[in-house]
């Protein structure tokens, strides 16, 4: 009997992995194989989610801001063993709602430092924070802020998780205007970071990595002594993936959209690496043009945008 290891992130905005996963096993299932759900994130959107159960995370609302400072809820994963994991978009995220102006200057990341903040009140050791979909470029000043004026983080040890290597005074241009802002605003937001750079404890600046989630990554690398980590990789281990992919005869990934950044960093990239020469089949929501050589990583490319897609896709599947 055939066993597909089925392991998507999101398709962001349309599916979460686990829905990705489920249609997809449904129609290997319904073929008559063996399949074996594993949704994965990168450590932005979906990564609590994709962490939840391995982890045994109990999940809890708390009061928090979003960018601008508005009250919104924060959301938070704790473990038995105080372990939390903190998804930073949900509070300081670049979809976060907001009634007002979405000013890519003033948004900060004030939020994910309160969810921070009452993790460590909650017992938590050692926090996760999975650093992608931020609507902030303030190097992580927002964040620090909150802390301090709560007390610190104690001996909680903090990691980050991202899927770039940006340093941190190249945040604003590389990512600045995906968040709404303009030439003029990213010079300030640049002229802004280096400033914040030489108030911190360590210099960030020449650190791969640092410019995550707008310079957050390298706030808390300087200021907390965090821990930099590919969150493709971190939440592969975490899944058990490793041992997964080696009872299995097919691999299954998946994406909303497979294309040339999706070799850098990305979750599929990730899962490539550790197949072996094992067949992987990337069932996605569409294919960019500039995919290139990279589809040739792939014994076969699927493209599947809705439910009915996904189910029809997996009954298809071929080793």
């Amino acid at each position: 009997m055939t066993r597909i290891l089925i392991a998507p992130d999101s398709f962001k905005g349309t599916y979460s992995a686990t829905e990705v996963a489920d249609a997809i096993a449904a129609g290997a299932e319904s073929a008559g194989h063996t399949a074996i759900r594993m949704p994965v994130a990168d450590g932005g959107e979906g990564t609590l989610e994709a962490l939840t159960e391995p982890l045994g995370l109990d999940r809890i609302e708390v009061d928090a801001v979003n960018p601008w400072r508005a009250p919104c809820r924060g959301l938070l994963g704790m473990s038995p063993d105080g372990t939390a994991v903190v998804e930073l978009a949900t509070a300081s995220g670049i979809t976060t709602p907001h009634a007002g102006p979405r000013d890519a200057v003033t948004a900060d990341t004030y939020g994910t430092g309160l969810v921070m903040a009452e993790a460590v009140r909650r017992g938590a050791r050692h926090i996760v924070v999975a650093a992608g979909g931020s609507a902030t470029t303030d190097g992580g000043a927002g964040a620090i802020a909150a802390i301090e004026e709560r007390g610190g983080l104690g001996d909680a040890r903090v990691t980050v998780l991202s899927d770039v290597t940006t340093r941190y005074t190249d945040a604003a241009r590389i990512f600045g205007p995906q968040k709404g802002a303009d030439p003029a605003a990213v010079d300030l937001l640049t002229r802004r970071l280096e400033a914040t750079a030489r108030t911190l404890p360590r210099d960030p600046r020449q650190v791969d990595g640092t410019g995550a989630a707008g310079g957050f990554s390298g706030g808390m690398w300087s200021r907390f002594g965090a821990e930099l980590r590919s969150g493709a990789d971190f939440v592969l281990d975490a899944v058990g993936f490793d041992d997964a992919v080696r009872t299995a005869d097919l691999v299954v990934v998946g994406e909303g959209r497979l294309d040339g950044q999706s070799r850098a960093g990305k979750i599929v990239s990730a899962i490539l690496a550790r197949c072996d020469d094992l067949p992987v089949v990337a069932v996605v929501g569409s294919v960019g043009e500039d995919l290139g050589d990279f589809r040739a990583r792939f014994t076969d490319v699927v493209v599947a945008s809705d439910a009915a897609a996904l189910t029809r896709a997996g009954h298809e599947l071929r080793v």
